[in-house]
């Protein structure tokens, strides 16, 4: 028998040091199944009207297709993996007039009612899946840097730091069709928090950091840190920032205020 849970969420986005926004999230509540939710990032690409578009339409075509889709009869890897590729289509169409190449990342996240969670990504958007204070599992970036940490020729902390970490190797809008890269949480527990977010917030933090930050905060205050934290590491030269963050509670948890962990870099300041 599956355990009643809520859900406790935040979204947070900001256009960080760039002149325009060009990432887009969102955290939708299925209309007619109370418990089925979605959560999306798209990180846009191809100047100020490409990249824009581009993000515009994953969230156009997210919406449409999960207006659609029943947990109770429809496959949710096959709903995550039809975003994917009828968004990478449409902007395919949207290059035709747009003034750039538009292209663009996701990271989507599909909960159902019984508790199952359902990933997909393309690009270098990220979710991730902490629990305890410690790191789960992660998304695998489609970026250059990616490969060669696969290939054991760059180390996590040397790809983050390498002059091309931001060449991806498959997105949405390319000329080739985009990778599809799914997982599946088969039942989220009380103690589960899910973070989805874009380069521009993830590129600053290692994975214990991120994990003290959401076990510490509540979602609305981790992603208001979040952004703060980036955006003062960033100094002056940050990309925009989008991010998703969900706490599985139990039903019968009674609220704890929430303690901030005692390192020295969990401060407001730069």
């Amino acid at each position: 028998m599956t355990k009643a849970f809520r859900l406790i969420a935040s979204t947070g986005i900001h256009k960080g040091d760039r002149d325009y926004q060009q990432d887009q999230v969102a955290l939708l509540s299925h209309p007619r199944f109370n418990g089925c939710v979605l959560g999306v990032v798209a990180d846009g690409m191809g100047g100020r009207s490409g990249g824009r578009k581009a993000s515009d339409q994953v969230m156009m075509t997210t919406r449409q297709l999960f207006e659609r889709y029943s947990p109770d009869t429809d496959d949710a890897v096959a709903l995550l993996r039809h975003i994917v590729q009828e968004s990478h289509i449409v902007i395919r169409l949207t290059a035709i007039s747009a003034e750039q190449e538009p292209h663009s990342t996701i990271a989507a996240f599909l909960i159902n009612p019984r508790g199952d969670c359902h990933w997909v990504h393309a690009g270098d958007s990220r979710i991730y899946q902490f629990h305890g204070g410690r790191l789960v599992h992660r998304t695998s970036d489609h970026s250059y840097v990616q490969a060669l940490v696969n290939r054991g020729e760059l180390s996590e902390a040397e790809a983050n730091n390498h002059p091309h970490s931001n060449i991806l190797i498959g997105c949405l809008g390319s000329d080739s069709d985009p990778p599809i890269s799914a997982h599946l949480i088969a039942q989220l527990q009380p103690g589960d928090i899910l973070l989805a977010c874009s380069d521009g917030v993830w590129h600053y933090f290692s994975p214990a950091e991120l994990a003290s930050v959401l076990e510490s905060l509540t979602p609305r205050e981790a992603t208001e840190f979040l952004i703060d934290k980036a955006r003062s590491r960033a100094r002056g030269g940050g990309d925009n920032l989008s991010l998703i963050v969900v706490k599985i509670e139990a039903l019968n948890e009674e609220k704890k205020q929430p303690q901030l962990p005692q390192q020295p870099w969990l401060s407001l300041s730069a």
